[in-house]
């Protein structure tokens, strides 16, 4: 991964009273107090979501497939807005990949159109489909997968041959199982598959059994993966033992990497910027419901709450407190200024990619080729967070804080990469 380096500017500290500032201290408590917040919220929406499953799997109508969809994308609003917390924080980004990994090669979990294809070079678990297979023999390795298990998902096919892209635990497996392929490519629609696919006595897709002990499994591990975290930011915690460990100083610079690492590189680029210029309908984050305007819009107002320190929860578990606004807002009201008409410059992007989505054009379709609308959009949201990223970068300077990587990504900074 490129790092951003932040460049060398110049900034004048204009000097209050102290008293005006907060400290530190509070900034950090308020930072863990949020964390704590989302990631329990996130806990209770996954409960609610297995809740919708195990009505699905006790009566698979349409109905209740489409109340486990709804289930699902309220589960992923309160994740999404913790995602500010993984740049910095290696606790949590060493755990990311068990509950949010993309992209993923769904052949591993189950059947896909033919168009997908039977194998990959890169891959030998490409199109495994352990749903269908109770036996594993791949690239000389036997698995043993006659029960579906939380154990079996997590501590064998997920990134099974060390290769990223075997996603067998998180959202995006619980995505895929709900949804099926998308197989609409730039057109309108999202994955569509039938209730069926979970109703033995008249199954669809085959192996409805096992396709239930899939999603059973894959959702009680979510929850457990979620347990853990609402756990480490606690009081007392791991995540907060971490990050009380790096004082005052690397506590404020852990924010801040997380700030400018996913508004920057993870979500401007890898995320946005490099399935824009592939016009490629695969690389977008929810790619099987077509929820991906939610996800990146979450992503942008999780960076506001670290930074205001504050979040307006939608279970009413609502924080606030002291924040990073404030400090800088002691130290140079103008960069205060700067900051929050950049963050809100984004959020206006984000809110009109939001309505166009909303309005019946998906974020598959607006990446696609020849949408010169649509393309227009997303490049706003790209430049906006890019635009606020050079904003973070002086607020690090003001606060006088240790020089500090970003996370990059060859879509913005060596565009020909992308293309070798």
């Amino acid at each position: 991964m490129n790092s951003f380096k932040l460049g060398l500017l110049a900034a004048t500290a204009l000097f209050v009273t102290p008293a005006m500032a907060a400290a530190p201290a509070d900034v950090l408590s308020t930072y863990g107090d949020v964390a704590q917040a989302k990631y329990a919220d996130s806990l209770s929406t996954a409960k609610t979501l297995k809740a919708a499953i195990d009505a699905l799997v006790a009566e698979p109508t349409e109905a209740n497939l489409a109340a486990a969809r709804v289930a699902w994308i309220e589960a992923r609003t309160p994740y999404q807005q913790t995602e500010a917390y993984r740049f910095g924080n290696a606790f949590v980004d060493d755990w990311e990949g068990k509950v949010n990994a993309w992209p993923l090669d769904e052949g591993l979990i189950d059947y896909v159109d033919p168009s997908y294809g039977d194998e990959s070079e890169e891959n030998d678990f490409y199109a495994a489909n352990v749903i269908a297979n109770p036996t594993l023999k791949v690239g000389g390795e036997t698995i043993d997968a006659s029960n579906i298990t939380a154990s079996l998902l997590a501590g064998q096919l997920q990134e099974a041959g060390e290769v990223e892209a075997n996603v067998a635990t998180g959202y995006h497996a619980i995505e895929f199982l709900l949804w099926g392929q998308d197989l609409n490519g730039t057109g309108a629609g999202a994955g569509s598959r039938p209730a069926t696919d979970y109703d033995p006595a008249n199954c669809t897709g085959g192996n409805c059994e096992r396709r239930i002990q899939y999603l059973t499994a894959v959702t009680d591990l979510l929850i457990s993966d979620l347990e853990e975290m609402a756990a480490a930011w606690s009081p007392g915690g791991a995540a907060r033992e971490d990050l009380a460990g790096k004082g005052e100083a690397g506590g404020l610079a852990t924010i801040l990497t997380g700030m400018g690492s996913l508004s920057y590189g993870e979500l401007a680029g890898e995320r946005i910027k490099l399935g824009l210029m592939l016009n490629d309908p695969e690389e977008e984050h929810d790619c099987f419901s077509d929820n991906t305007h939610m996800s990146h819009y979450n992503d942008v107002v999780g960076i506001r709450n670290v930074y205001f320190g504050e979040y307006k929860s939608p279970l009413g578990n609502d924080v606030s407190g002291a924040s990073l606004a404030e400090m800088v807002a002691a130290e140079d009201p103008a960069l205060a200024e700067e900051m929050k008409a950049k963050l809100d410059a984004t959020l206006a992007a984000f809110e009109a990619m939001k309505a166009r989505a909303e309005g019946g054009e998906a974020y598959d379709q607006m990446i696609g080729e020849g949408n010169e609308e649509g393309n227009a959009v997303v490049q706003a949201a790209v430049d906006a967070l890019v635009d606020q990223t050079k904003s973070i970068e002086r607020v690090v300077i003001v606060l006088k804080l240790d020089d500090i990587a970003f996370e990059g990504s060859d879509s913005l900074d060596n565009p020909g990469a992308v293309f070798e």
